[in-house]
């Protein structure tokens, strides 16, 4: 995720600097696809995570009975 961070700067930065109306719009593409690249990595690695996590119920584990 860290080195989609690092596209999504350098296009706003190429986008800063842009002059014509094409490269200002071939800017924006850029910077709204990084964007979204980074906030869908953001996404996965949540859904990852949670893969790994317990999936045992509170209360159900050994000795629970008297």
């Amino acid at each position: 995720n860290f080195i989609h961070g690092i596209v999504l700067i350098g296009a706003m930065v190429v986008l800063g600097h842009a002059d014509t109306t094409l490269e200002k719009a071939i800017g924006f593409v850029a910077v709204a696809l990084g964007a979204g690249n980074a906030a869908g990595g953001y996404v996965v690695t949540e859904r990852m995570l949670e893969m790994f996590k317990s999936s045992r119920k509170p209360g159900g584990g050994k000795g629970d009975k008297a």
